[in-house]
């Protein structure tokens, strides 16, 4: 990483929680020289940050400190970040969780994500394209509806409430994660309309992911596994050009 890359060059809209508080964000990483940049520069947005450099720590944190996001290295010394994710998760917290990993091949992206990780960042990386993937998974997660119509979509038999992030099909509630349910909700946003993975991408991520529209195409599989299994197919790829949904006939 660059020095220029120590703090975003361009100063942003302060992002806070819904009680005024400064958004908290816990950084796990055993290399300190990156938990002290990385700690820069989520100060630097008028953050609270924490720092773990090992899982237990990170575990203990996590209890304590109530992190609305996580940056989770995958390689610690003691436990590795997969398992702290699955300990995090098994304390009922669905805190979005950015994982570092030094790893670059889809198997380990895939791993991540289904682990119930949110998003990644391939070492080595710049900062500013980390907190503007972290903006964007903090963002996703807090409950804020952008305007005043009913918070309710509807496509066929599948609701999306938007005040209450919770969505059903046919009478069934579908649990899905913070990056689930924002794309489900972009799509329900859309129907009938075919939406690009660049779109998508734009969209849901809310940065340029580097030409890596693989992250799309698994999130849809996901998707389609709690929407559309054992049940008509509502979620449509359209081959060269993107994804649909539309109610089942």
């Amino acid at each position: 990483m660059a020095s220029s890359d120590i703090a975003p060059r361009v100063a942003r809209t302060p992002m806070r929680r819904a009680d005024g508080s400064p958004i908290r964000v816990l950084v796990v990483d055993d290399e300190a020289t990156l938990t002290d940049l990385l700690s820069m520069a989520l100060r630097y947005e008028g953050w609270e940050v924490k720092t773990a450099g090992d899982g237990r720590q990170a575990l203990a944190l996590a209890r304590e400190f109530k992190p609305d996001a996580i940056v989770l290295d995958i390689m610690l010394p003691d436990i590795d970040g997969l398992q702290v994710l699955q300990r995090v998760r098994a304390d009922g917290t669905d805190t979005p969780v950015l994982f570092l990993t030094a790893k670059d091949s889809l198997d380990d992206r895939i791993t991540g994500l289904t682990a119930g990780g949110d998003d990644y960042v391939t070492k080595p990386f710049s900062l500013e394209e980390l907190v503007a993937r972290l903006r964007g998974l903090i963002r996703r997660s807090l409950v804020a509806v952008v305007d005043e119509t009913d918070p309710i979509i509807t496509v066929g038999d599948l609701s999306l409430d938007e005040d209450s992030h919770e969505v059903f099909r046919a009478g069934e509630p579908i649990e899905l994660t913070a990056t689930e349910f924002e794309l489900l909700r972009y799509l329900m946003r859309n129907p009938r309309r075919v939406l690009s993975k660049a779109q998508i991408l734009d969209r849901v991520w809310s940065y340029d992911f580097g030409g890596k529209s693989s992250v799309v195409e698994i999130y849809i599989s996901y998707l389609r596994r709690k929407i559309d299994a054992g049940r008509t197919p509502m979620i449509h790829t359209v081959r060269g050009a993107g994804y649909m949904i539309k109610p089942a006939p």
